[in-house]
């Protein structure tokens, strides 16, 4: 499982110009599901996004996670994170689990992130959708289930 994970001060996502989910200061992550994975593989990156310190103190550090300062977190799907581009022009999306199991992990994982008390927002799952990020830093981080550290 894999979550690109970015510092907004805000972000939206809409379905036919009909906004469906949007988040003040936080996080917006793009989930991606693979075929290996597991509801264990969701509790990690849940517990990972909801800790991981990337707003700044007072010192202007990362030092605050979105828990310590309240963050909402706008969850998209995004199985094209699984892609891979290695042969070829176009890309091959083999690894990503498929609908009715990534749509199940997802949802799991948005429940985990909600359990921690954080505002939780989602865009709609296998739908075609716009997303306005207004990206603080910019800081954009890529943390994956299968690469914790040991």
């Amino acid at each position: 499982m894999k979550a690109l994970v970015q510092r907004v001060f805000r972000a939206s996502v809409s379905v036919n110009e009909d906004v469906v989910g949007e988040i003040g200061q936080g996080l917006v992550v793009f989930l991606g599901v693979a075929l290996d994975d597991s509801r264990e593989d969701a509790r990690y990156l849940a517990n990972k996004v909801a800790n991981v310190r990337i707003f700044a103190d007072e010192a202007s550090r990362f030092a605050l996670s979105a828990l310590e300062i309240g963050g909402d977190v706008l969850v998209i799907s995004q199985f094209t994170l699984l892609a891979d581009s290695r042969k070829g022009r176009r890309p091959s999306f083999t690894e990503a689990a498929p609908p009715d199991v990534a749509e199940e992990l997802y949802g799991f994982f948005v429940e985990q992130v909600r359990s921690t008390g954080l505002k939780v927002e989602t865009g709609l799952f296998q739908e075609h959708m716009l997303v306005e990020i207004h990206n603080n830093g910019p800081v954009t981080l890529l943390v994956e289930s299968k690469k914790r550290a040991k």
